[in-house]
């Protein structure tokens, strides 16, 4: 990767989190925000650029792909980092998640959720697990209807290996400005009552994208997904 590149990543960083905290300021939680770094198709270079700036979260879509990144990154010294898989998991996948990622935003199933606890290796810390909710009923997203969040949440919770942190969303493409902050604000209500019943464990939120990263924020978002504004164009 040439210096200009990995400046552009930096510095496109240093721009993005100046952002996040004026806008965490304007929330009415005034909360901070983290940045997940959505590294999916971009190179291992561009991640150790992102991670050399102090950027922590990454969010991978693909299993090969994430846990590569990962082992090469852990045996060139990169340890801090904390990788989030953030796409659809299919059964078949879940052993290498369970061994290899320190999150999973993407649980919509019980029976994922069971492999998940089953494979997660004894010497690891539980596994941060969130919650996918389809808010707006899209037929072409994943995730949960609200109406089944509590029971996922309930058996999530017992799960030795697993620790439930919160939920996830992603929004229907083409909607308003009002559409999308409406259903933010339906997440974090959400949100809030995973907070009453399971208290601080419950201390993520990851809503927004560049497209609606300030709409996120200001419903109540306190984890954004963003990729194309940190790397640029993904690789084909």
């Amino acid at each position: 990767m040439t210096i200009k590149v990995s400046e552009k990543i930096q510095n496109n960083l240093v721009n993005l989190r100046q952002q996040l905290k004026i806008l965490g300021e304007e929330s009415s939680d005034k909360q901070p925000v983290e940045l997940l770094a959505v590294s999916k198709k971009h190179s291992i270079d561009a991640v150790k650029a992102a991670a050399e700036a102090d950027q922590v979260h990454f969010g991978e879509n693909y299993v090969q792909e994430g846990v590569e990144k990962i082992q090469q990154l852990k045996a060139e010294g990169f340890n801090q980092l904390q990788w989030h898989f953030i796409g659809p998991l299919q059964s078949n996948k879940t052993k290498d998640v369970a061994e290899h990622f320190d999150w999973v935003q993407s649980i919509e199933r019980e029976k994922i959720a069971r492999r998940l606890n089953e494979q997660r290796p004894s010497d690891k810390p539980p596994l941060n697990v969130l919650l996918q909710v389809n808010i707006d009923d899209d037929d072409n997203k994943s995730g949960l209807s609200a109406d089944d969040v509590e029971n996922l949440a309930r058996f999530v919770s017992n799960c030795e290996n697993l620790k439930l942190r919160g939920l996830m969303t992603i929004l229907k493409a083409g909607t308003s400005e009002q559409e999308r902050r409406d259903s933010f604000s339906k997440m974090r209500q959400l949100y809030q009552q995973q907070q009453a019943v399971y208290g601080e464990q419950i201390d993520t939120l990851s809503m927004g994208m560049s497209g609606d990263m300030r709409q996120a924020v200001l419903e109540g978002a306190n984890m954004v997904r963003i990729g194309t504004a940190i790397f640029g164009q993904r690789e084909s």
